[in-house]
């Protein structure tokens, strides 16, 4: 097939800086305008310096108005403004890695409609749609734990998440708590139960069980590390270690980036890649349900890319193939 001609918009934060490494050895993507306001005409690397000697692309000002895709890496409520004031064509797709257009009464937006981009839940809507709503990080890495559990039913109770989450989460902006030495060898909350993922995760879980009627104590925390995602999510529940398993196994057997794993899981097996690893078990009356994943790639970027090719006819894999590095 022809190359897929890509832009991208916001390049200079992380999540940009995660695409441009993943699209760089996509064998069936042309990299065109990265555009930054910030730094418009110079050197791609100069912002993200892994990426020395990778490639000589420099930062646009604008789009150049013929890509097939748009990947919108902008902050929340970014994307929303710069769509009003760039017209972009109806031939253009569009990804958006904000949370403007992931809530249902966000997702129709001028003449275009957003599907939820979680590819274990809408695969074929994605296949088929025009722009993506790609999901958030804490939101990828708590569904993915659930979803199982929602389609069969079987969420019946209060369900509580504890999970925490690299400085990277924060964006590449400053702030007092990314910071290393507030960061390094500390720990804290924020946000809990009123997280801003609570919307998206909600209304994918209503999506396969309807009428939920269970609440998501959610309590996140900033790390000590730089990416990744730890969630620990537990609720009552009447089945078996045994049934539990099966049904998480049959739930994602066609699922390549998501793997229930058969020992207890940890940050570093996900790191750098686009993969999600679930372990579950049944202790007393709870089943608890671990899940980590990377939050700039199958949280953020990654996940973005496993939309494109769902858009564009590919197997989803393509370009993904990353691999952890445990040492």
């Amino acid at each position: 097939m022809s190359k897929i001609k890509v832009g991208i918009v916001g390049g200079a934060g992380y999540t940009a800086g995660e695409l441009i490494r993943i699209l760089l050895h996509h064998e069936f993507v042309e990299l065109g305008a990265i555009v930054s306001s910030s730094s418009a005409g110079k050197p791609v690397h100069e912002a993200h310096d892994d990426l020395v000697g990778e490639t000589d692309l420099h930062f646009a000002a604008e789009l150049a108005g013929d890509e097939d895709v748009v990947f919108l890496c902008l902050g929340h409520g970014n994307s929303r403004a710069f769509l009003e004031k760039h017209q972009l064509p109806e031939t253009t797709h569009v990804i958006d890695l904000s949370n403007d257009f992931r809530l249902g009464a966000d997702r129709e937006f001028q003449d275009r409609e957003f599907v939820y981009g979680l590819p274990e839940l809408n695969k074929t809507r994605i296949q088929q749609a025009q722009s993506i709503a790609n999901p958030g990080c804490f939101a990828t890495a708590i569904q993915l734990a659930l979803l199982p559990l929602a389609q069969a039913g079987r969420l019946t109770d209060d369900v509580h998440v504890s999970a925490i989450t690299g400085s990277t989460g924060a964006g590449q902006s400053l702030s007092e708590t990314v910071h290393f030495s507030w960061r390094s060898n500390n720990v804290s909350i924020y946000k809990p139960f009123t997280h801003q993922h609570l919307g998206e995760i909600g209304e994918s879980l209503e999506q396969l069980q309807p009428e939920l009627a269970m609440d998501i104590n959610f309590i996140p925390y900033r790390g000590n590390f730089t990416r990744g995602i730890f969630a620990s999510v537990y609720t009552p529940s009447e089945l078996t270690q045994e049934e539990a398993r099966e049904l998480y196994q049959k739930f994602y057997a066609d699922a390549p980036f998501t793997t229930v794993s058969d020992k207890e899981v940890h940050l570093k097996q996900v790191m750098n890649t686009n993969k999600c690893l679930l372990h579950v078990q049944k202790i007393g009356k709870q089943l608890l349900i671990t899940s980590v994943t990377d939050n700039l790639v199958k949280g953020a970027s990654g996940q973005a890319v496993q939309n494109m090719n769902l858009l564009f006819g590919l197997p989803e894999t393509t370009g993904l193939h990353l691999k952890s590095v445990l040492f």
